[in-house]
């Protein structure tokens, strides 16, 4: 059975940051995704992480400002100063399974995400290849908060 939104999705990112700030979360990352990140600001791997990442139980999360706001939020600009390089969390957003479960949560995300329904059109392949690509990223952040949480019942 085709999903509901097997004739694609419109979305462009518009930079507005509201997906990159307010409350508090985590974005996780992999090696090569800090690898990427590290290049793009032109630091090694180890200072990159040493200055932006934080370790959440088995894995690795950007670093956050005190209000929520990922620490490559730009507020002046509100958009993302590493969007090339973005991690696949970021990359795959608006099409989180989340946010496509029904018709009706897409246009829940469109309401807080003006680029969620407008721009060019993605086809259905790209929407499925995102949903596994942030799969993988979630998978990471599961196992991550999985270790938190059994270290905190085991002490």
């Amino acid at each position: 059975m085709e999903p509901w939104y097997a004739n694609g999705l419109r979305f462009g990112c518009t930079q507005c940051g509201a997906c990159c700030s307010g409350d508090p979360g985590a974005v996780w990352v992999n090696d090569a995704e800090i690898e990427a990140l590290a290049a793009r600001l032109e630091l090694t791997s180890q200072a990159f992480s040493s200055r932006y990442v934080r370790q959440l139980g088995d894995g690795r999360s950007l670093t956050e400002f005190d209000n929520g706001d990922c620490v490559f939020f730009d507020p002046a600009t509100r958009g993302c100063r590493v969007y090339e390089s973005r991690p696949m969390q970021c990359r795959t957003w608006p099409f989180w399974r989340s946010n496509l479960r029904h018709e009706k949560t897409w246009q829940d995300t469109a309401a807080v995400c003006p680029g969620s329904g407008q721009g060019a059109l993605v086809p259905l392949d790209r929407i499925r290849q995102h949903l596994v690509d942030h799969d993988d990223a979630k998978r990471q952040g599961i196992e991550a908060m999985r270790a938190i949480l059994n270290v905190e019942h085991s002490s």
